[in-house]
């Protein structure tokens, strides 16, 4: 089969013939229709997160916002069949560990990172291995297409959990989001349909405009202004009841924390770069004597997607409304160049393998 292997960090993927994968006993081979391509993925491209474990290695191919059907079962699936259309969390779980039992699978304790590491190579191809399949394939909704729901995977769904369990988003709440990338723009849609008042913050006026049309309220460019959470305070009067660090720079994450009125929520989505490396100094002062709440967001349990289809079948979350275009699978390294000058908007879509 066919598929984009990383060879060196920061040079292009190799579009090449691998072998095709088998299933495992409780594992099912996912014949992939749609990909997107994340800035997670450009993390993984530059060689970051070696600091948390999960940089990826030379032979690993990439990918981790798939949907499609399945195509082979093994012999202890129950609950999957072949042909069913699915859409794949990038955080796979054995569903065994306490975390999965509680029914926090996005935190297990054995949990890998599809696409990251070498036991779960990614869907930048034509066809992918998930294991456990019975606890982490999740069975998407008659009538959608893969290539709306591909944002699923990581970006929707990971801003949806960050706003919808971890923070808590009231109707008329402030809501701040920093960054303006695929998760930052998801964030902005969800913010919007849950009730909140959402102020898009980002340096490019083509991702401030998306944010608008995706229901921001307000918008900020950190570039003409002195300070970034100066003008969401004054935007929201006095500061945002939730703010969210879509990105993952120092920055970012700061201008979210200082963002923030008294007892508001900082939800942290966006992980570091080299240059960070998981490390940022905060304002832990005023974050004691606001009682301001920090909180970090990994993923989603397959087993709360039912919320987002929910919302999707009566209108209220489009994920289709963030694909900003379909391109081949020879059209992925463009893209993770772009991304290292933020030169994407919404989430680009591979379509064709």
């Amino acid at each position: 089969m066919r598929a984009a292997v990383l060879e060196t960090h920061g040079e292009p993927l190799n579009i090449t013939d691998v072998e095709a994968p088998t299933a495992d006993p409780d594992g099912a081979v996912v014949e992939l229709e749609a990909c997107g391509v994340c800035r997670s993925d450009w993390h993984g491209w530059q060689g970051d997160w070696s600091w948390l474990g999960i940089q990826p290695q030379p032979g690993q191919i990439l990918g981790h916002e798939p949907a499609g059907r399945v195509v082979e079962t093994g012999p202890d699936v129950e609950t999957v069949s072949e042909d069913d259309h699915v859409a794949v969390p990038f955080n796979i779980g054995d569903g065994s560990c306490p975390q999965c039992q509680r029914g926090f699978s996005n935190t297990c304790e054995n949990g890998m990172p599809l696409g990251f590491v070498e036991p779960v190579q990614g869907a930048f191809a034509e066809e992918l291995h998930v294991p456990s399949a019975d606890h982490n394939l999740v069975q998407l909704p008659d009538g959608v297409s893969s290539v709306d729901m591909a944002g699923l995977g990581c970006r929707f769904m990971t801003s949806f959990h960050g706003l919808a369990h971890r923070a808590d988003v009231g109707a008329g709440d402030w809501v701040a989001v920093h960054g303006c990338g695929g998760v930052g723009l998801s964030a902005v849609h969800i913010a919007d349909a849950l009730g909140g008042n959402v102020v898009a913050v980002d340096l490019i006026d083509e991702k401030l405009d998306r944010a608008e049309e995706l229901g921001a309220v307000e918008t900020v460019n950190a570039d003409a202004v002195d300070s970034a959470p100066e003008a969401v305070k004054a935007v929201t009067d006095g500061g945002a009841d939730v703010s969210v660090d879509a990105l993952g720079v120092a920055e970012t994450c700061r201008n979210s924390v200082l963002s923030l009125g008294t007892r508001g929520q900082h939800v942290q989505i966006g992980l570091t770069t080299q240059e960070e490396e998981g490390m940022v100094a905060l304002p832990t002062d005023a974050m004691v004597m606001q009682e301001i709440e920090f909180v970090g967001s990994l993923g989603m349990p397959p087993t709360r997607y039912d919320e987002i289809f929910r919302m999707v079948s009566t209108g209220k979350l489009e994920p289709a409304a963030v694909v900003s275009e379909t391109i081949r699978l020879e059209g992925v390294n463009d893209k993770l160049e772009a991304m290292t000058d933020f030169g994407t908007v919404g989430i680009p879509v591979i379509d064709s393998f």
